[in-house]
């Protein structure tokens, strides 16, 4: 018997409030590790009509010029102009309330608990650095899509990427940075079907080519976007748009007022766009505005390492890796998989490949990853390009947690572990 269902997912741009938020924090984070490796950066941004608030905890001896790093990634969204009205670039207020991590924290990272009570007679240097936060982190692939994710999520947020770019390119000038996608796919039994619905908001001019009447204006708006961002969106996906989707744009029917002049913005407020748009489940950390050192971004990294790897080397199509820790303690203190009745061993073998295959403790991550380098790598700039369009997935940036280099492994273990039983 088939079993047919919708799942939705959504996306936003960088425009959208939170993810303004998102950027600011993680543009701080970039300037910060790129001048300090070692630093530790929990900050969060507010926004809302001309004020950007910035708060939160920082531990390093660099010098940051706050302000000017929030203008100038407000500038770079493009709220400045007539798109900045009310929330521009060049006027906009900026206030500072940044504190240092708490001491109580600190040492419990410095000094591992599997160092200072040497509960481990294996343990070695990888073992000295504890996680920054107790907590569950989640990892998701599946085989919907070449990037290894769920086609919901994957389908907006590439609409959502095209929606900025079409802007800042000039081909539809007219737009403005705010924007909202969401893409609705219809499965059977698990796999992907069709296109069933498009939803697209976003923000415009009030006047567009000389014309300001509405119903003429969201007239050519939903012209040009069929044209320039969902017929191209598409092109690298094996699901099209079928004269049966249905396609809503801009359905609140006017969308001059956006951005922080519309809505407050939040750091972490858009955690699900972030990940694999609500296909898999989510620890609740927020990874923007984070150093390495806090197991929601580090963690949540590896996880979907483990997690892609585990698909590619034909395991499952389908693999959730759950891992939690414990503040102050190296090891992951539990490691859960879930591939959804689609592995080809059982659930406890793929655990015991983990084991095998995948050093989780914080140290190792990031120094496989090179995360506290990254910044530094790219010119000052890593964190801040992932803090819109999704942080798994991405075909613009090349990201260490999206390689499969464990795939060979995990097959060579899965042989020993055969002869084994």
């Amino acid at each position: 018997m088939l079993n047919t269902y919708l799942f939705t997912s959504e996306s936003v741009t960088e425009g959208h409030p939170d993810k303004v938020c998102d950027q600011i924090s993680d543009a701080i984070v970039d300037n910060i590790l790129a001048k300090d490796p070692g630093a530790r950066v929990a900050l969060e941004s507010v926004v809302s009509r001309g004020l950007v608030l910035l708060t939160g905890e920082v531990t390093s001896n660099c010098q940051v010029d706050y302000p000017s790093l929030a203008r100038k990634v407000v500038k770079e969204i493009g709220y400045t102009g007539k798109n900045g009205s009310g929330f521009d670039a060049d006027t906009l207020e900026v206030l500072v309330h940044v504190n240092k991590q708490s001491a109580d924290i600190a040492a419990a990272v410095d000094n591992a608990l599997e160092i200072r009570h040497k509960v481990d007679h294996n343990s070695d240097s990888l073992d000295d650095t504890g996680a920054g936060d107790q907590g569950m982190m989640f990892g998701y692939a599946c085989n919907e899509t070449l990037e290894f994710m769920p086609m919901p999520i994957a389908c907006a947020n590439e609409l959502a990427r095209l929606l900025s770019n079409v802007r800042k390119e000039g081909k539809l000038p007219y737009l403005g940075p705010d924007g909202k996608t969401q893409v609705t796919v219809e499965y059977e039994n698990r796999i992907p079907k069709r296109i069933y619905s498009i939803v697209i908001s976003t923000q415009h001019d009030d006047c567009i080519n000389g014309e300001t009447d509405n119903a003429k204006i969201q007239e050519i708006i939903k012209n040009d976007l069929k044209e320039h961002v969902i017929n191209q969106a598409f092109t690298s996906f094996t699901l099209k748009p079928d004269r049966l989707t249905q396609i809503l744009i801009n359905p609140a029917g006017r969308f001059v007022i956006g951005g922080p002049c519309g809505d407050s913005g939040l750091t972490g407020r858009k955690i699900i766009v972030d990940t694999y748009g609500g296909y898999a489940r989510h620890g609740g950390g927020a990874y923007s505005g984070k150093d390495p050192t806090k197991v929601d971004r580090s963690a949540s990294y590896a996880a979907r390492y483990v997690a892609k790897n585990i698909v590619a080397a034909k395991l499952a199509t389908h693999c959730e890796v759950q891992i939690a820790y414990a503040i102050g303690v190296a090891r992951p203190i539990a490691i859960n998989v879930t591939t959804f009745g689609t592995g080809v061993i059982s659930e406890t073998s793929i655990k015991e490949l983990i084991e095998k295959t995948f050093d989780l403790r914080p140290k190792s991550i990031i120094q496989q990853f090179k995360l506290t380098q990254l910044p530094q790598i790219n010119n000052g700039r890593f964190y801040q390009n992932l803090a819109a369009y999704g942080h798994f997935g991405r075909k613009d940036l090349n990201l260490p947690w999206e390689n499969l280099d464990k795939v060979d492994t995990l097959n060579s273990h899965l042989g020993k572990l055969s002869k084994v039983k």
